[in-house]
């Protein structure tokens, strides 16, 4: 591929393209992708690497928009991960605090929502965007290889797979992430509920430590927002479901 074919390809990625056909059954295998990604112990080591990187970049990006200053963002092979802002107000740092289970949900349902509106190609390419921007703030190995590694894949995605193909990547990718953002709130709910040990790392528990409201209420907010985020992206789903009934 010339330089010339190459630059008018980028151009192409923010243009709308056709809107992917998609069928009962192909939105079955979506279902059953999705799930594989985000379920399995063997793919989820994996998949959940994203769902991380996602998570942080949320307190990140929530960070910036509230006036903090961002100190770093680390991201382990554990799926741990911690984003360090600075902030002399109470608002802000709860704001930013909240913003990071919800997140992969939000990411889901617009990458499904721009998938089927034929925006899939622009969706992954400005989330390949983000992540290298996010490569000034990543302050560990670990979070360069993980970042690195999810712009390679966009990369890749976004220049040489065919548009129409892209747009059926992203409803899946989205739906993905919309499973994974359910996966960690239930793992997030199992350390309140029994693995009370953990606590400290608990953003849920951070937010009752700052704001002395109960734990148990932001988690019915980062359920909220998620059930939310999973109503939207199953709107052009249903019609789908509709047509095939």
């Amino acid at each position: 591929m010339s330089s010339e074919e190459l630059w008018h390809r980028v151009l192409e990625i923010f243009s709308r393209t056709a809107v992917p056909q998609v069928t009962l059954a192909e939105l079955a295998i979506v279902f059953v992708l999705a799930t594989a990604l985000s379920i399995p112990r063997a793919t989820w080591k994996y998949f959940g690497l994203l769902a991380t990187a996602t998570h942080e970049l949320g307190h990140a990006f929530a960070a910036v928009m509230s006036g903090q200053r961002l100190g770093g963002i680390k991201l382990q092979l554990d799926h741990s991960g911690t984003t360090t802002s600075y902030s002399r107000g109470r608002l802000a740092t709860v704001w930013s605090g909240f913003w990071g289970y919800p997140v992969p949900a939000v990411t889901g349902a617009a990458l499904v929502t721009s998938g089927f509106g034929g925006w899939g190609p622009a969706a992954l390419a400005t989330g390949t965007l983000i992540l290298i921007a996010s490569l000034l703030f990543i302050r560990n190995f670990a979070g360069i290889v993980i970042t690195v590694t999810a712009i390679t894949g966009g990369a890749l995605l976004v220049i040489f797979v065919p548009h129409a193909f892209t747009g059926h990547v992203a409803i899946c990718l989205g739906v993905a992430l919309l499973v994974a953002a359910v996966r960690d709130l239930a793992k997030l709910t199992n350390v309140h509920l029994r693995r009370r040990d953990r606590l400290a790392s608990s953003d849920a528990y951070i937010l009752y430590r700052a704001t002395s409201v109960p734990s148990g209420v932001w988690i019915a907010m980062f359920l909220a927002v998620v059930a939310g985020c999973w109503l939207v992206a199953w709107q052009p789903i249903s019609s789908i479901l509709a047509a095939g009934a």
